[in-house]
């Protein structure tokens, strides 16, 4: 027996039973708070949550709109397609769960049956492609390329095809219009990623990404993806636990997206992407006497830039590609080739993302800078065959000497000794190798004035900004730098790397008389692109006036009309104003009719006195590499600009294709004659172009698409429930940094 008193173990047991009492009341008003939040303080959202369960959303892909040219004319449009889609909510209501269908269904596409399975299955961890990772309840498309009798077959037994599909369907078609490709302009689509889907998981419209989405990966569409792509449909379906539809919770039509109109001129395109085909053909059958081999011409880029707004009328890159590959989904081949090194890598625009140093072109800065300086316009200045700077000879191209010269006589000639002896002259008044705090290092001031070291601001994605190397790019660099060439210092070597590695490593932060000399003749460590350069001579010819370039022109509704206008944006004027630009632009002209470029302009026949060009040529030395062409021109209305990687001189290697693409805007023949009527763009086109009442563009011309294309009007989607004779009708085939010396 227990020795406690019965007062006392009863005293325990109420205890006990207190405690108890006190957790089950706090457990009940614990769960009674919680059942309070859930049914009462969120009770709406969570049985909004709960509803949404039970409701599924099909989406249907709204049209894209349309990229014209500045005339109208279709550069990326949309292309009909059969479409045949198999619904995976019919199959499951079916006994076999679909397998007699599907397999009906490879017998009138003529593939196998396990093909089709394979297409409508749904994609997890285990299982392999081909399978379906869209919703489940979004009809699935089996084959984009369906003939119009199996269309017949399908749409016509529709008691053998329950739940399958055969209809027309937008597919992005890159048109070729008038033979212009304008790949790195235009750019392509992609499916969106599953990241991007979550992120707009709670937007709405446009904003809001879904599963079936293809949005703007490069080019104009991806810069103007949200005006192209439009809204995509939803319709909301109402399903039992089982997956079953039972009803409709509301839909939301899709809506076309917008056409965007650029200042392109495709007929121009066709010619500028062609002469930069043919220069580059061209020197690959010149022999390279530095080298002993024919040059490489690797790769290049021409502009058309309509001086007086910044437009771009014309924007080729080499090597290209054609962009349909990306319809539909590219293959693993056509990818890897894109992107591998024995192609170049045509996916990059080099008239944006091609940087080299631009040679003699940079002269017209180096001008500026100067007369900035201090240096007159009317002085005479020595063009000796060298000059010894820093222990080191600086050779005049080919050692020409022309005695004392002006300024206007050495841009003619393209004098690098007389830049040499100015920005030498310069270099030493700032301080030397012991710079003034207060130095005013006017030329690499005057090219950040010109807007080189800076993106222009186009209106396109991956833009790079070249590279103004002056002392604070210098002192970045060689703390960067520093311990690299250090160590390679210490190793000893006595090659050319080795010792440009001991200097480097003792002051590579210093702004050497050689930097100095190379940088007024657009070599060393300058980097440029040809759109920067055209942004330049553009100024030279309009007044002064730096413009952002742009290529989007106008953003108009499927029924055209005006959304927005995408007016031209002046960013600033370049230093050379007044009489120094008219020095400058009478020095161009002479480069046309006296000077490095005269043997392929007024020497081949250009009518120079009725209009004018001017130009300046530039042949840049790159290390470990063939020179680089450079030829930068403008008249009273086009800046064109033209550069051929490994591609031998300026005038040499743009030369012929430069005049040629000048003869084309302006109608010229190859004796002189100018007939307007064979004109292409005498005067750039400012006004947009007229739309029809249903929304097309009423171009000046007709072209053909190639056979069995057509392009769906985003005004005019076509419908599901349409009959199948209008349906098959519509898809019938309709018509429709270097280094060395810079050379002229």
């Amino acid at each position: 027996m227990s020795n406690i008193p019965e007062t006392g173990r009863t005293r325990r047991v109420t205890i006990r039973l207190v405690v108890l009492q006190v957790l089950v009341l706090s457990l009940l008003a614990t769960l009674g708070g919680r059942l309070w939040y859930l049914q009462i303080r969120n009770g709406k959202e969570f049985s909004e949550k709960a509803q949404g369960n039970h409701v599924r959303e099909v989406v249907e892909p709204a049209v894209r709109g349309e990229i014209l040219d500045a005339s109208g004319r279709i550069l990326a449009g949309n292309e009909t397609k059969l479409v045949v889609s198999v619904s995976r909510t019919a199959l499951l209501q079916q006994k076999d769960k679909g397998k007699a269908v599907l397999t009906r269904l490879a017998d009138v596409l003529g593939v196998p049956a396990d093909e089709v399975r394979n297409k409508v299955r749904l994609c997890d961890a285990k299982t392999p492609q081909p399978c379906w990772n869209g919703s489940p309840y979004q009809p699935i498309p089996v084959t984009q390329q369906a003939t119009t009798q199996q269309a017949m077959q399908i749409m016509e037994r529709r008691e053998d095809f329950p739940g399958v599909t055969a209809q027309p369907t937008a597919l992005r078609r890159y048109t070729n219009a008038e033979g212009a490709s304008a790949a790195q302009v235009l750019g392509y689509l992609s499916p969106v990623t599953d990241e991007e889907v979550t992120k707009t998981a709670d937007k709405t419209g446009r904003e809001r990404r879904l599963p079936s989405d293809q949005i703007g990966r490069a080019g104009l569409e991806s810069v103007y993806d949200d005006d192209l792509r439009g809204t995509t449909g939803v319709d909301r379906l109402e399903v039992d636990n089982l997956g079953r539809v039972i009803g409709s919770a509301g839909n939301t039509p899709a809506q076309s997206g917008n056409n965007l109109v650029t200042s392109i001129d495709a007929k121009v395109q066709k010619v500028v992407e062609d002469q930069l085909a043919q220069a580059m053909a061209d020197a690959r059958k010149v022999y390279d006497k530095e080298t002993s081999r024919n040059y490489i011409a690797d790769s290049g880029a021409a502009v058309v830039m309509d001086v007086h707004t910044g437009r771009i009328v014309a924007m080729a890159s080499a090597p290209t590609y054609d962009p349909n590959l990306w319809v539909g989904g590219i293959s693993a081949k056509d990818y890897e080739s894109l992107n591998s090194k024995d192609s170049n890598y045509p996916l990059i625009n080099r008239a944006i993302q091609g940087q080299s140093a631009p040679g003699s072109t940079f002269k017209v800065i180096s001008t500026t800078a100067a007369v900035q300086a201090g240096y007159d316009l009317n002085g005479r200045y020595p063009c000796p065959k060298s000059l010894v700077i820093g222990g080191r000879e600086f050779k005049n191209f080919e050692s020409e000497q022309f005695g004392d010269i002006t300024l206007e006589k050495a841009l003619e000639v393209s004098c690098d000794t007389v830049f040499y002896g100015l920005a030498y002259d310069q270099w030493m008044k700032d301080g030397g190798l012991k710079p003034k705090k207060d130095a005013p290092d006017w030329f690499f001031r005057t090219a950040h004035e010109f807007g080189l070291g800076a993106k222009t601001g186009i209106d396109l994605p991956g833009e790079v900004a070249g590279r103004v190397p002056d002392r604070q790019w210098k002192q970045a660099y060689y703390d960067a730098m520093k311990n690299s060439w250090c160590e390679q210092a210490a190793k000893g070597g006595h090659e050319y790397a080795d010792e440009i590695a001991r200097e480097n490593c003792a002051d590579g932060n210093q702004m050497r008389a050689g930097d100095m000399v190379n940088f007024a003749i657009g070599q060393g460590d300058t980097l440029v692109t040809p759109l920067q350069m055209a942004r330049i001579y553009s100024a030279l010819a309009n007044g002064g006036t730096l413009y952002r370039p742009t290529i989007g022109k106008a953003v108009v509704s499927p029924d055209g009309t005006l959304v927005r206008d995408i007016a031209p944006h002046e960013d600033g004027k370049i230093p050379a104003q007044g009489k120094l630009l008219e020095y400058i632009d009478q020095a161009t002209a002479g480069v046309i009719t006296s000077g490095t470029a005269a043997w392929k302009f007024t020497g081949a026949g250009w009518p120079q006195g009725k209009i004018e060009l001017h130009a300046k040529t530039g042949t840049a030395e790159v290390a470990g590499k063939q020179t680089t062409s450079w030829l930068t021109t403008y008249s009273d209305d086009y800046a064109v600009v033209m550069t051929i990687s490994q591609g031998g001189t300026g005038s040499g290697g743009s030369g012929d294709s430069v005049r040629r693409i000048y003869q084309a805007l302006y109608g010229v023949d190859d004796k002189g004659n100018i007939d307007n009527s064979k004109a292409l763009l005498p005067k750039p086109q400012a006004e947009l172009p007229k739309f029809n009442p249903d929304g097309t563009a009423i171009v000046p011309t007709t072209f053909s698409y190639e056979p069995g294309a057509t392009f769906l009007d985003p005004a005019r989607p076509f419908q599901a429930d349409q009959p199948a004779s209008v349906l098959l009708a519509a898809v019938e085939p309709t018509r429709g940094g270097g280094y060395g010396r810079s050379r002229a």
